[in-house]
């Protein structure tokens, strides 16, 4: 592929991260790894949309939230939850957790009112200088316990916990033409031409930087030997395999469980799922057009719960167990915390953990996945329903 010509940034918008990223693209001879512009949109800081201070996280479009996560539906999935950490905690006989990509905080403020002493130490590791912000108000009452980390500790001992941060990495865009498989990228449209795509996946709307998909020849091919119908576009995962592999080094007696939307391999790459996982929220919508709007919505895929278990697997962990979120919250159980909700004003809960079990929404869509070290542990969350032969 033939780089486009560089323009003067006067012509495009003059958003700080439209700049940045025009910059970058040229830069880059201009021709962006399309992981390269989702990590920009996302996390390129105090301009991307996790770093920019906006209201990310709520229940309803009229808040100003794009999308809800399990502990804003229901405070019970962190009351659920907590059974589990408080099964490992002991195992590893620590009082340590270690929470990735802690939101508005709702999930620790709910594990710290229901384990109480049994937590010594909390942290949290977080890229957004604004969520913590928004985290430290938030869990105020016990900032005796809490610690906030820039990057990884060097020793683990305890529980991890990531809720909804698998799905958040950058991914890498694959594209099968029916004979060789192409990487897809971003790039200037040509002089003239219309910013726009000729795949569901994108396209730029009118004030957006004149973006356009771009395909260079690779030799990176999706894990497995599955059949692909031409013009199949998907993608690969390697910086959610190495953070897994990053957390392998680093756990030496504990436990780790991640909650995400997503799939066994087989599934992830059906021949059928020929435009991939990819998609953006904005104001409680989904839409497929990662290319508009840059920085102003989420951008995410689902995980490939496979590569993450043989990833840790490879790298000296145990793969407690694999299944969905109703099974894992009821084994943990959330059907026994229901009964309490007996007042009119439980109403709004009830059907928040409703959600959080039924097959149409969070039950089956999502699942949790547990890894150990150093530490004998036969996980509550898997006791029934475990799905680790589907990997």
């Amino acid at each position: 592929m033939s780089a486009p010509e560089p323009r003067s940034l006067s012509a495009r918008p003059s958003s700080a991260l439209q700049t940045r990223l025009a910059l970058t693209i040229e830069a880059a001879a201009g021709w962006l790894p399309f992981d390269r512009f989702m990590a920009l949109a996302l996390y390129e800081p105090g301009l991307g949309y996790y770093s920019r201070g906006g209201r990310i996280f709520g229940e309803l479009p009229d808040s100003g939230s794009d999308f809800v996560t399990a502990p804003e539906l229901s405070p019970l999935f962190g009351a659920a939850l907590a059974r589990q950490v408080a099964q490992a905690l002991q195992a590893a006989q620590s009082g340590d957790i270690l929470e990735f990509g802690a939101g508005s905080g709702a999930l620790a403020e709910q594990l710290l009112q229901a384990l109480g002493e049994q937590v010594q130490r909390y942290r949290i590791v977080d890229l957004s200088g604004a969520l913590r912000s928004r985290q430290a108000q938030r869990l105020a009452r016990w900032s005796h316990k809490l610690e906030w980390l820039q990057q990884w500790p060097e020793q683990i001992d305890g529980v991890v916990l990531g809720n909804e941060v698998l799905d958040a990495m950058p991914v890498q865009l694959l594209h099968w033409d029916g004979r060789q498989w192409w990487e897809r990228g971003v790039a200037f449209a040509p002089q003239g031409g219309a910013a726009q795509s000729d795949s569901p996946q994108g396209g730029s709307a009118q004030g957006d930087l004149p973006l356009v998909w771009a395909d260079r020849a690779t030799a990176l091919r999706p894990p497995g030997a599955e059949s692909f119908v031409p013009g199949t576009v998907t993608e690969i995962h390697p910086q959610a395999e190495a953070f897994i592999r990053g957390l392998a080094q680093r756990l030496r007696c504990g436990a780790a469980f991640f909650i995400d939307y997503g799939f066994p391999q087989a599934e992830y790459y059906h021949p059928q799922r020929v435009e991939g996982t990819l998609v953006c929220h904005r104001a409680h919508r989904v839409d497929a057009l990662p290319l508009q709007d840059v920085g102003d919505k989420d951008i995410t895929a689902h995980v490939n719960f496979s590569a993450i278990a043989l990833a840790g697997q490879d790298a000296g962990l145990e793969v407690l167990g694999y299944t969905s979120q109703a099974h894992f919250l009821i084994n943990c159980g959330l059907l026994d915390l229901l009964p309490a909700l007996q007042t009119a004003a439980d109403a709004r809960l009830l059907a928040g953990s409703q959600k959080l079990l039924n097959e149409h929404e969070m039950g089956e869509l999502f699942k949790v996945i547990g890894f150990s070290r150093g530490i004998s542990l036969d996980a509550l969350g898997f006791a029934r329903g475990d799905r680790s032969h589907t990997l």
